[in-house]
C-alpha cells in the first residue's frame, strides 16, 4: 500500500502540488492523467525520492521514502532516459540490474526470455550501447528493467509514449499480466486516455497539482475522461 498524506511542492511562491491524501492499495492498477503541468512527473519524483516535499509525507509499504531506503528493494521504476546506463550495452545494463535485485546471469538470461515479442530482435544482440538506440527501444529497455527482480511496486511514467502501435499493445498486455494476480502495484501516468483506461482499474485525475477525479474504471471511464479533458 501506499499513503499519501498532505503532500505539497513548491518552487518559490509556485505550489505545483497539493494533495491531501491518497491512498492505492496493495495490487492496483493505478492511473494518473493530468495535462502538462498538472504535476504527474512531480508526484512519481516524489514517491521515488528524486526530489524532497515541501510538507507532507509518502510511505510506501509502510516505510517513509525520504527517511529509509528499504523501499527500493521492492520498487522498480523507469521515469526517463536517466534511469538507464548510456554507456552500457542492454545485456550489461540487465545484468546490472539484475545484480542489485539478487539476480544471477541464469536468473537474468530466464527473465528477458519472456520479452522477446516486447523487444521484437530490437534490443539484445545488436553490439549497441543504450545511448545508441532509438527512444522507444531505450523505453523499452527501461520499462523492462523496472520489472525485474519481483517488485511489489512499479512506477512508470508516460510508459507508451515513443513506442509504436504494436509494441503500445503489448505493453498494454504485460501491464496486465503483471498486475493479475492484485500482488503487485503498479502505477502508471499518461497522456494516451485509452491505454491508461485500458490498463487502469482506478484513475486519478490532477489539474494544477490538485486531484480533481478519482474515478474506478468502467465501460464509461474513457467517455467521462474525454468530456473532462475537453471542457
Amino acid at each position: 500500500m501506499i499513503t499519501i498524506q498532505n503532500i505539497t511542492k513548491s518552487y518559490g511562491s509556485t505550489k505545483v502540488l497539493d494533495i491531501d491524501s491518497l491512498t492505492i492499495p496493495t495490487g492496483q492498477a493505478f492511473g494518473l492523467v493530468g495535462n502538462n503541468g498538472a504535476g504527474k512527473t512531480t508526484l512519481f519524483n516524489l514517491l521515488l525520492d528524486l526530489i524532497r516535499p515541501s510538507s507532507g509525507h509518502i510511505a510506501n509499504n509502510g516505510i517513509r521514502v525520504n527517511d529509509s531506503e528499504e523501499w527500493k528493494k521492492f520498487t522498480g521504476s523507469f521515469i526517463d532516459e536517466s534511469f538507464l546506463i548510456s554507456y552500457l550495452t542492454p545485456e550489461e545494463y540487465f545484468q546490472f540490474i539484475g545484480d542489485l535485485r539478487g539476480m544471477n546471469k541464469a536468473d537474468v538470461k530466464s527473465f528477458l526470455v519472456q520479452f522477446e515479442e516486447f523487444f521484437n530482435g530490437e534490443i539484445l544482440g545488436k553490439r549497441k550501447y543504450l545511448r545508441d538506440l532509438s527512444k522507444g527501444n531505450q523505453k523499452k529497455a527501461g520499462i523492462v528493467a523496472a520489472m525485474m527482480g519481483n517488485p511489489k511496486v512499479v512506477i512508470l511514467d508516460e510508459p507508451f509514449a515513443n513506442l509504436d502501435p504494436t509494441t503500445q499493445i503489448r505493453l498494454k498486455n504485460i501491464i496486465k499480466k503483471l498486475t493479475e494476480d492484485k500482488e503487485v502495484t503498479v502505477l502508471v501516468s499518461s497522456h494516451d486516455l485509452s491505454h491508461v483506461t485500458d490498463v487502469c482499474e482506478r484513475i486519478v485525475v490532477l489539474d494544477k497539482g490538485e486531484q480533481v477525479r478519482d474515478i474506478h474504471t468502467s465501460t464509461e471511464t474513457l467517455q467521462e475522461l474525454e468530456s473532462y479533458f475537453s471542457a
